[in-house]
């Protein structure tokens, strides 16, 4: 069953260039391990951790004005891949299981919806992904998870394709075998009642929290 219990030296910390709230829960988090990867201008993230980065990734189009002693993975702007697809690539390349994308979400809204598609197919691939802005958190849910949420804490689940078999337990408004089709209201501004349990039988949801 997933949780947010990560083998330290197989999980990475990938800093993205979307907002981030530096509070005690992500100063927390990016406690958790040591191989941590931008991605172009999510360095300012490190700086304002005071996080030592592995590797800087991406074509530095978005890095004016930051300066770090830190070894580069320098593209072209013209590529193929978003800057933080290709920090994933390499933490995968060094040996990382999983991963937390710190600055996930805020600025571009296409930016931050590729981040949850992407969290998805690399989730779906075996690559755990979790997405966090320090006032937001997500979760891709495939089959069960218990999500450590506290009593009152807004939560919506939102179909990334159709699901069937979801089930959502200790929340105000249960669910029990329904179906999520995608662009479906019926996941959204539940409130938790302490930790939650989520199970699906099959496709993929993202499960968005409030702190």
């Amino acid at each position: 069953m997933p949780t947010d219990s990560f083998a330290p030296q197989q999980h990475a910390l990938i800093l993205a260039a979307g907002s981030l709230g530096i509070t005690p829960r992500v100063q927390a988090i990016a406690q958790q391990t040591s191989l941590i990867i931008a991605a172009d201008g999510g360095a300012r993230h490190a700086i304002a951790l005071g996080l030592t980065l592995t590797e800087w990734v991406g074509d530095f189009d978005s890095s004016d004005g930051i300066e770090l002693s830190t070894p580069r993975q320098t593209f072209p702007t013209e590529k193929d891949s978003t800057d933080l697809e290709l920090a994933v690539a390499r933490a995968k390349e060094l040996g990382a299981t999983s991963a937390t994308i710190l600055g996930a979400f805020g600025g571009r809204f296409d930016h931050a919806l590729g981040i949850a598609l992407l969290a998805a197919r690399e989730s779906k691939a075996g690559f755990s992904v979790r997405l966090e802005s320090g006032f937001e958190a997500g979760w891709i849910i495939l089959n069960q998870h218990q999500i450590p949420l506290e009593n009152g804490q807004t939560f919506s689940l939102l179909a990334l394709e159709p699901c069937s078999g979801l089930t959502v337990q200790n929340a105000k408004w249960n669910l029990e075998s329904a179906a999520l089709a995608v662009g479906s209201s019926l996941g959204i501004s539940n409130v938790a009642l302490g930790e939650v349990t989520v199970l699906l039988e099959s496709g993929c949801a993202l499960l968005v929290a409030q702190f």
